[in-house]
């Protein structure tokens, strides 16, 4: 019989013991930014009912969830199998949502379960809640470069407060992260009710979503290119004509505020979206000073910006890196007002953030930007010698790794040769050889040679060190 050669699915990754630890120094550079900030973490299944997610995501979003074929026929009673396996088997020969087929799938982002575990837990929950989640997330969408079918988010959310110092937070958690990173970004920020703002003033109210749709492919599909799924959408030519100076439109923050000003003076909820992005924009340029960095974070109001995302309601967010050839978002977020009201639980805000592990990860990857300290693993290599020379040598490992010294021995005892390779594919840049009588030879790699000391454990751990 014929052996398949091993593979993964398309969109999934591997990854080596070397990458691992630079995922975690970018999970662990987030982590903290998050608690510095007072979000407490939380954790929600892979898998969701898929009544949780259906309808939150747009029809777009809709067709990208990962849906769970049923195994209740293969786990029913004997008296209830037949009768339950058939209807199953009918259902996917039908090519169906029937809940016969599918009642779960795997979770699309962090921030729909995250409402449904605030509505099931809200008697447990002090608002305002900040919570951040650290979790791998699963979309069927096509893979390429940047875009993966499972991928980590790194969530951070406040719910219950309609406070817009929550918006401001959450750029400057922005900036500290891609400051830490020392990834120079963009944070493109927009606001749904001058988007709502921008339907009433082309006469185009009632397709609000169809517009912002169209309109959060301009990067992607080119100002052509959304002016004709406008007309697929059947907007009327004189909407798309008026929409045109907004999509064109390359002014500064202050002219942009200006021309948005003008056209939406008529509309309620467009002139209270220009004055919240006012707020953040002015307050968070208010506290930049103060947090003594030289901050490589660029903000912009992008009049453009939508999100495809049904569920925001006021500031959207959007991050992308200012160097290396990955153009995709890196992070983005937005408001949301009654998220949890599909949970039964109404008027309840809300604002959050996603960032994109995986597509930071590519970019700090293409520029090297790690430190030489998340990148090192163990620093000294006690050679076996074997007898009471492996006996010492574990003793004195002991007293090593207690100096918060990455250490091991390489646990047989074999030629030199075999250790030598181990040394050299792990990149380890000290051994050590001990003889019988305790005595330590200390060898140090440096331009390519090695170096020999004769020194004593405390000699070792101070070179070392």
């Amino acid at each position: 019989m014929a052996i398949n050669k091993p593979s993964i699915p398309k969109g999934t990754r591997d990854f080596s013991p070397e990458e691992m630890v630079r995922r975690n120094y970018i999970f662990d550079t987030i982590r903290a930014v998050f608690k510095k900030y007072g979000y407490q973490p939380i954790e929600t299944p892979a898998m969701e009912n898929i009544e949780t997610l259906t309808g939150k995501y747009g029809d777009e979003g809709d067709q990208l969830l990962f849906k769970i074929l049923n195994s209740r026929p293969f786990e029913a009673k004997d008296s209830d199998k037949e009768k339950m396996r058939a209807a199953f088997e009918r259902t996917l020969s039908q090519n169906t949502n029937s809940a016969d087929l599918t009642e779960r799938a795997l979770r699309y982002d962090l921030t729909v379960p995250f409402a449904r575990y605030v509505v099931q837990h809200q008697n447990e929950i002090t608002f305002p809640f900040k919570r951040y989640q650290i979790q791998p997330v699963w979309r069927a969408d096509r893979p390429q470069k940047g875009r993966y079918r499972e991928f980590f988010q790194c969530d951070a959310d406040v719910i219950g407060s309609n406070s817009l110092i929550n918006e401001v937070e959450i750029v400057q958690m922005i900036d500290e992260v891609f400051t830490e990173l020392k990834v120079p970004v963009l944070i493109k920020i927009n606001n749904r009710k001058i988007l709502s703002g921008i339907a009433e003033f082309i006469g185009e109210k009632e397709k609000i979503v169809d517009i912002t749709v169209a309109i959060d492919k301009l990067d992607k599909i080119g100002v052509d290119g959304v002016n004709k799924e406008l007309r697929e959408k059947q907007i009327s030519e004189s909407a798309i004509e008026k929409l045109q100076p907004l999509i064109v439109f390359k002014g500064d923050y202050q002219a942009k505020i200006e021309l948005l000003s003008k056209m939406l003076s008529s509309s309620e909820v467009g002139m209270k979206g220009i004055e919240e992005i006012k707020f953040i924009f002015e307050t968070y340029n208010a506290l930049s000073p103060i947090t003594n960095h030289q901050s490589p974070t660029t903000l912009e109001l992008d009049i453009t910006l939508a999100r495809g995302l049904n569920y925001y309601t006021g500031a959207i967010f959007e991050v992308k890196a200012n160097v290396g050839t990955l153009t995709s978002s890196i992070t983005g977020g937005g408001r949301y007002d009654d998220l949890t009201g599909v949970f039964g639980l109404p008027n309840l805000s809300g604002v959050g953030i996603s960032f994109g592990a995986d597509r930071i990860y590519d970019v700090l990857n293409e520029l090297n930007l790690y430190p030489e300290s998340v990148t090192a693993g163990t620093r000294l290599l006690f050679i076996n010698k074997g007898g009471k020379s492996e006996s010492i040598s574990l003793s004195l490992l002991k007293k090593v790794r207690e100096q918060n010294i990455a250490a091991e021995i390489y646990p047989d005892n074999v030629k030199w040769e075999k250790q030598a390779k181990y040394v050299d594919a792990k990149k380890i840049p000290f051994t050590a050889t001990v003889e019988e009588d305790g005595k330590i030879t200390l060898k140090c790699k440096e331009n390519g040679k090695w170096n020999t000391l004769n020194v004593s454990l405390e000699e070792l751990i101070s070179t070392i060190k």
